[in-house]
């Protein structure tokens, strides 16, 4: 694949700033610049060097720089730094929603709406979540239906983590280590090395071990002997870089990740209630503090991966340009949990109130993922450009035999009827055909149209024993789609854009894992999701481009809802469907920057209302025997009409702001204090939105400070996250609540050479 891509010729667009000592340098990269004084902002997700104040996009890029005083150290916490995106990370995966669209069911047949890039290629669709931001560039972030000129499709929006690129004819680099409570102690590196006059290499290396958040006891107050959260992360980076004339660029990147987080610990949703029955006054005598948990299963959680990204580009005299990305991952996922979240013995499965349950979850997973996409991209500077592509992504989830994924609802009795077990092979495949073409009706109105038809399969070879009843999955199901993509840019004069567009997108469906035939149901599979986009907004910069802002609206009409469901004819066991009504979800969104001088401000906001089709289902959780039509019903106690109700994950309000300003010390050295501010609104982790049953998350307020002293090549920074220490839940999963991190602070050492 690799030899392909080089006698193909192609490879990313180019140029990018880095910080420190190496600003000058130049530079070639998947990248786009942003830079933090009001130059040009240049994005590339495109795979064009377009101005994103002259772009029909909406969209925010963060720089490496930025990442690091927002204190954006994973996925995690991107959340906070930009507008409209959720994380609900359960360790294992997350639910990574744009605009209230991306992933909310937690599974390998159902594929992610929000697509996250790795240095230009698709990275593992919801896991590996861990993988830590180190060595980065920039982050760019796309809204709304992305993929009719890019890579994979998508109907929630895409992120592209954009790693340094090594530079010719330039040595240089960075060393930092920190310090922080929870015995937090992490080290980073990179060197950038020139080989020759057409060859350089960069290395960049991170570890970080910490001790877990947790005070975690075992059944009636005694010890926990098992792991309790304490992380011990590895990772590792080797970039190269070869040019051997000005129209070839080469450009390799290999990762290796060892992510031992120890454990994924949670406690059951009803602890969190301070009363019990929910509503009432009586007080709950199981109430603890998220981080005070008591356990007696064992814990484990490590994922470890390689990840190859070859990159290749040549331009022809005609300044048409040939280019191509390829992509190999390997991973594997271990992870043991608690899954009942208490520290009873009692090993009763059918106990009515859930408080004598002991289970168990255990799974242990490969992944390989192979992308490959191929580009033919015209002139930017010409009044009719154009592109065309061909893209491939083959994935492929091993669970591993002989059984090695599945849960014990009688822990610690190993007992065949208490088993649900799971081992065999998922592979899915997706081929597409996409193109663009722009067209300057005047030098100021530019149209664009693009389009993309997508092929997806599906493929099942799987067995489970289901609670010692044999089930043979051997199925497998395709999908095809054509999407696409209208816009009009209309350049009002230097300082002002304003765009439109219509656009679609696309999830390919899933197959579900069959019943015991002894219960006569038979589990089809669901079907596609796709949803279709209008939005319009103003892009405005004033004092020559030091202060920007953006403001659009958008209305997305989404059809076929995927939905973790009650099976209609035996809802206690749970069955992925399509909502057939279409689903509402509107808003609007603004962002504001401005650089004066020494003070640099930013703030964004999304506000969102989200409506479900008409819609018919039982909740799994509630224990019934009467069926449900999800298209008739009826309705009654059990079989919920779900019409009208928000999306999952899709708070109607995230707000992010922050302000920096950098003091004159004498000497050339400054002291830069900065403080950030993320707001995310409530959100429902079900459609069925039952509070007593733990389903609304509370909103998320978090402030984030740091106060850099500046020396010459070197920097101190002393530095805090979660600042108010809010302790809040950072995913619902399985009845169990997941914290996000509590308030940690530090100090960190860097030193540029």
């Amino acid at each position: 694949m690799s030899a392909v891509s080089v006698v193909a010729l192609s490879i990313s667009a180019q140029a990018m700033a880095q910080s420190g000592t190496e600003t000058a340098a130049v530079q070639d990269t998947e990248a786009g610049a942003n830079d933090d004084q009001g130059e040009t902002l240049i994005v590339t997700a495109q795979r064009r060097r377009e101005n994103l104040m002259r772009t029909a996009v909406s969209g925010s890029v963060l720089s490496g720089d930025e990442l690091t005083r927002k204190g954006v150290a994973n996925v995690d916490q991107l959340q906070f730094a930009a507008p409209s995106m959720t994380v609900n990370n359960f360790g294992q995966g997350n639910d990574f929603n744009i605009r209230g669209i991306g992933k909310a069911e937690h599974n390998t047949q159902t594929t992610t709406g929000v697509i996250t890039y790795r240095d230009g290629a698709p990275s593992f669709p919801g896991y590996f979540t861990q993988e830590p931001y180190f060595d980065v560039d920039n982050i760019q972030i796309l809204r709304g239906p992305q993929g009719t000129v890019v890579g994979q499709n998508s109907t929630g929006g895409a992120v592209f983590v954009n790693t340094k690129d090594p530079v010719i004819g330039h040595f240089g680099g960075y060393a930092q280590a920190s310090l922080g409570n929870y015995h937090d102690l992490g080290m980073q590196a990179a060197v950038n090395v020139p080989i020759s006059d057409s060859f350089a290499a960069r290395v960049a290396l991170f570890t970080e071990h910490r001790n877990s958040f947790y005070d975690i006891t075992g059944p009636f107050g005694s010890d926990y002997n098992f792991n309790k959260g304490d992380q011990h992360l590895y990772a590792g980076r080797l970039s190269l870089l070869f040019r051997p004339t000005d129209a070839l660029t080469i450009v390799s990147k290999t990762d290796i990740d060892y992510l031992n987080m120890g454990a994924y610990p949670a406690d059951v949703y009803t602890n969190r209630f301070e009363n019990l029955p929910y509503g009432s006054s009586t007080p709950n005598p199981g109430h603890t503090d998220l981080f005070d948990l008591h356990l007696n299963a064992p814990q484990a959680a490590r994922d470890k991966f390689f990840r190859e990204v070859l990159r290749a580009e040549y331009e022809t005299s005609s300044g048409i340009r040939l280019r191509s990305v390829s992509a190999f991952a390997k991973g594997n996922i271990m992870y043991k949990a608690d899954l009942d979240g208490t520290a009873s013995d009692a090993p009763h499965p059918l106990d009515p109130g859930g408080l004598a349950r002991n289970w168990t979850f255990f799974d242990d997973v490969d992944e390989r993922q192979i992308s490959q996409e191929f580009n033919v991209i015209s002139p930017d500077d010409q009044r009719f450009t154009w592109l065309a592509g061909a893209f491939g992504v083959w994935n492929k989830y091993d669970f591993k035999k002989p059984y090695k994924l599945g849960w014990n609802v009688c822990y610690p009795f190993d007992i065949g009827a208490c088993k649900y077990l799971l081992q065999g092979i998922n592979q899915t495949r997706s081929l597409a055909l996409f193109g663009e073409v722009g067209y300057k009706i005047t030098p100021n109105l530019k149209l664009e149209v693009g389009g993309r038809y997508t092929w997806s399969r599906t493929e099942n070879d799987v067995d489970v024993l289901f609670y010692t009843l044999p089930v043979v999955d051997d199925e497998s199901e395709r999908f095809k789609n054509f999407s696409y993509k209208v816009s009009l840019g209309w350049d009002i004069n230097p300082n002002h854009f304003l765009y439109a567009f219509v656009a679609t997108g696309f999830r390919p469906g899933g197959l579900n894992v069959p019943l015991p035939s002894i219960y006569g149901i038979t589990a089809a599979p669901f079907d596609s999701e796709k949803v279709q986009s209008f939005e319009a907004g103003w892009k405005g910069q004033f004092a020559d481009g030091k202060i920007r802002a953006t403001v659009n609206g958008f209305y997305n009409n989404y059809k076929d809802f995927q939905v973790g469901i009650g099976y209609p004819q035996f809802p206690i066991a749970a069955v992925e469907v399509n909502v057939p009504d279409t689903t509402k979800i509107y808003g609007a969104e603004a962002e504001i920057s401005a650089h004066l001088d020494r003070l640099s401000l930013s703030a964004g906001f999304n506000i969102l209302h989200s409506e479900l089709g008409e819609f018919y289902a039982v909740d799994p959780r509630t224990v019934t025997v009467v069926g449900c039509d999800p298209q008739n019903g009826p309705e009654s106690s059990t079989c919920i009409d779900l019409s009208g109700r928000r999306q999952t994950y899709a708070p109607n309000f995230t707000f992010n702001a922050s302000a920096s300003y950098e003091i004159p010390l004498g000497q050339s050295d400054t002291l830069t204090p900065t403080i950030n501010y993320g707001h995310i609104g409530s959100q429902w982790a079900t459609l069925f939105q039952r509070k007593d049953l733990g389903d609304l998350l509370e909103a998320r307020k978090i402030v984030n400070a740091e106060i850099a002293w500046n020396h010459g090549s070197w920097t101190v920074t002393a530095y805090g996250t979660n600042l108010t220490d809010q302790h809040y839940v950072a995913a619902l999963n399985s009845n169990l609540d997941f914290a996000g991190a509590p308030r940690q602070y530090g100090i960190k050492v860097n030193k540029q050479f």
